[in-house]
């Protein structure tokens, strides 16, 4: 009963979104690093396609950014990166109540 796809695409995107808070830690951390490369976190697309095909089970991928570098071979943009930290973030509050969201109705139905 705890096994459907909007479960399984929830925990995905959970995961993904954490893993890229994860990297945006990282990228911000190392923004003075010489010949740091920023990490980059994708999943959307493959969640995509994995609530089509009727899972919703995908992993994130972690790579390394191909941004231009600056003199000292970093290339971490900080504006990008606190774009991207408050978009992350909104998502997983969204995807955070949803989850709730699917639970709570779990339990009403399991409470009869």
């Amino acid at each position: 009963m705890l096994e459907s796809v909007t479960l399984n695409a929830l925990s995905s995107a959970l995961n993904g979104l954490s893993e890229r808070q994860n990297a945006i830690a990282d990228n911000i951390a190392n923004i003075n690093t010489p010949n740091y490369k920023a990490k980059v976190v994708d999943f959307e697309a493959a969640l995509s396609q994995s609530v089509a095909a009727g899972s919703g089970n995908v992993a994130p991928t972690t790579t390394t950014s191909l941004e231009p570098t600056q003199l000292n071979g970093n290339n971490v943009n900080l504006n990008e990166e606190d774009l991207s930290n408050m978009d992350t973030v909104l998502k997983f509050q969204f995807a955070s109540q949803a989850a709730t969201q699917q639970f709570t109705e779990m339990q009403d139905v399991l409470k009869g």
